[in-house]
């Protein structure tokens, strides 16, 4: 069970039909949860809106708004999600992956 949303906000509805409870962008199924944790992963706005086009800027400047204001609501829902899926369910959008180079093996380079 989640916490209780201390502040509401116009772009962000809680609807237990829906995700169990987790808090969304209206009019959409993302997840604020989603959202808070790339940006407190420094993503920045322009990276989402490119991820995500159909929220714009008022509803996903909106519902991290709402993160900061209901941030044990978001947390819980990420601590869920998480117990859930047991990582990090999707990584920073645009981060790059290490690679092992075949000419750096045993610390040496060929």
């Amino acid at each position: 069970m989640l916490p209780p949303t201390r502040v509401y906000h116009p772009h962000v509805v809680c609807d237990s039909s829906v995700l169990q409870g987790s808090p969304l962008v209206a009019g959409t199924k993302v997840p604020v949860r989603r959202l808070w944790s790339w940006h407190r992963k420094g993503v920045s706005v322009e990276t989402m809106l490119k991820r995500y086009p159909q929220l714009g800027p008022a509803r996903l400047l909106d519902a991290l708004s709402f993160a900061y204001d209901n941030t044990a609501l978001v947390d819980a829902d990420l601590a869920r999600e998480e117990r859930l899926l047991g990582v990090d369910p999707e990584p920073v959008p645009g981060a790059m992956q290490q690679e092992s180079l075949p000419f750096a093996r045993n610390g040496r380079d060929n």
